[in-house]
This record gives C-alpha cells, sequence and structure tokens, in this order.
C-alpha cells in the first residue's frame, strides 16, 4: 500500500466511465427481475450478455483469461466467482450473489454486483439471509460515504468494517478486497473492507475505485473450489457480496454504477453525489 501506480481519471474520461457504469448496472437490474425458483444461472449469464450487447458494449468478466461468462453467480455458501451453468438452479430461499462489468467500445470498464434473496423457502432462512445481505449492502454504502471526505483509501476500508460490525458476528473476506477500475477492470489501488495499519495512498481527485465488501454468517475462511474458480466459505455458512464502482473529482463523488449516482443510499449519511462537469 501506498506504492500503487495509481492512475487518476480526467472529468471527460468519468464520463465515459459513467457509461460503462450504467450499462453494467442495468444488465444487473435485468438478472435481479427475472430471478424466480427454477431458473439456471446459465439464463441469468444469458440476460446480462443481451443487455450489455444492447448499449454497444461487451461483458469484461469474458476478457479474463480462462473466464467464458458474463457474470459471477454465487449461490450459498458460495461468497464470489461462482461460474453459471445450467446445471444450477435456483431454489426458493437461495441468496445469490450476481457479480458483473461492461467495457464500452472506447475502452472504459464498469464492475458491480448484488446479493438477492430468492423468494419463497423457509421463513427463517430467508430472514437470516437477508440480514447477512442487508448488512453486507450497508457497509458498501458506509465505505462509499467515507471516500466523499477521506483523506487516505483506508478510511474506506475503516468505515467497511465498521459498518458490518455494527451489524452483528459476521466474517470479513481478508484475500478478497476491491480495486481501482479504469482502462482495465482492476487496476491499482487495492480497496480493503477492512481498517489496515496502512492508511494507504492519499485520496486525489480522479480517483475511480470499486468498493466490495464480502462477508459470511460465519468465518472469514474460504477455499477454492475444484472449478478453480469459485470461492466458497470453509465451514459451509453463507456469503454476500455487494459492489459498486465510484469515482472521486474536485466537485464530490459519483457512483458510477447507480442509475441515480448513489443519492437515495447515501443521504442516509448526508453526502450528496455530484456529477462531474467538463
Amino acid at each position: 500500500m501506498g506504492r500503487e501506480k495509481i492512475t487518476l481519471k480526467t472529468n471527460a474520461e468519468i464520463l465515459l466511465m459513467r457509461e460503462a457504469g450504467l450499462i453494467t448496472g442495468r444488465a444487473l437490474e435485468a438478472v435481479k427481475n427475472v430471478i424466480v425458483p427454477g431458473i439456471s444461472t446459465l439464463e441469468l449469464d444469458a440476460i446480462a450478455e443481451a443487455t450489455i450487447e444492447s448499449f454497444g458494449a461487451k461483458s469484461n468478466f469474458k476478457l479474463v483469461a480462462g473466464y467464458h461468462h458474463t457474470i459471477c453467480a454465487s449461490i450459498n455458501d458460495e461468497v464470489v466467482h461462482g461460474i453459471p451453468s445450467k446445471d444450477r438452479i435456483l431454489a426458493a430461499g437461495d441468496i445469490i450473489s450476481i457479480d458483473c462489468g461492461a467495457i464500452t467500445p472506447a475502452g472504459w470498464n464498469g464492475d458491480a454486483a448484488f446479493s438477492f434473496v430468492v423468494p419463497g423457502g423457509d421463513e427463517a432462512v430467508s430472514a437470516k439471509r437477508q440480514a447477512l445481505s442487508d448488512a453486507c449492502e450497508a457497509s458498501l454504502w458506509a465505505g462509499i460515504a467515507a471516500l466523499a471526505t477521506a483523506t487516505r483509501l483506508n478510511e474506506v476500508g475503516r468505515a467497511v468494517e465498521k459498518s458490518i460490525r455494527n451489524s452483528g458476528r459476521y466474517g470479513i473476506l481478508q484475500d478478497y478486497i476491491g480495486h481501482g477500475v479504469g482502462r482495465s477492470m482492476h487496476e491499482d489501488p487495492a480497496v480493503f473492507n477492512y481498517q489496515t495499519r496502512d492508511l494507504g495512498p492519499v485520496v486525489e481527485p480522479g480517483l475511480v475505485i470499486a468498493i466490495e465488501p464480502m462477508i459470511t454468517v460465519g468465518s472469514e475462511k474460504v477455499r477454492v473450489l475444484a472449478d478453480e474458480w469459485t470461492i466458497s466459505t470453509k465451514d459451509g455458512s453463507d456469503g454476500s457480496h455487494w459492489e459498486h464502482t465510484v469515482a472521486l473529482h474536485a466537485g464530490g463523488i459519483w457512483v458510477l454504477t447507480a442509475e441515480d449516482g448513489g443519492e437515495a443510499c447515501l443521504s442516509v449519511y448526508g453526502v450528496k453525489p455530484v456529477p462531474v462537469n467538463l
């Protein structure tokens, strides 16, 4: 930390990234709207790809070496990087995390994720999974709000961790963290979801990052499954993953992957997102 090669974006570049962010967000919304018991994760993948391509963009997940899908679909004890399959059929009460990204013809990237509890199923189980998702989402917005006034980047991680701890006894994944976004989907700097000794890089206008907390109901210890992609909890506990791409500019912050720029969720923190001006 502190030695990353951070590429700051101009206002014009942030506007181009907004296009990639909106396409990413709309693909995720299209997926969320069709999640019901009985649908396969491969069907969700096809919907995300069709949505992205309808806006003239492409899946940036498919540009990752060895990965051949538009989304990651992680169910229950799978926290992140689950591979879509025609054999992965959603059941009532499942918690699923969908991660997705788009790259525009101009070469700019968006990256975002959400968790969702499939309607139906056992009420007690669904309620526990919804609480997990709510805690993860709240920590995401706490981190985004912290970025608005941060001077060093790990103020974001500190805010994310504090929010999670205030929500309950949840495990925070240690080795899977947020990152910079730009011409590449994954750039410097590292964006931790917990407080570190190092305060991290100085926060400057032009910084664009993906904040993405990943938490579990149980232990934070995870394993990579035999497919060499899916990250699952070792103790079998449920996981949740939320993410947005956020830009900081001279006028404030702007959530590039949220249709309203983050206004509705940031209002709780007294933060108002500000679109960039050329």
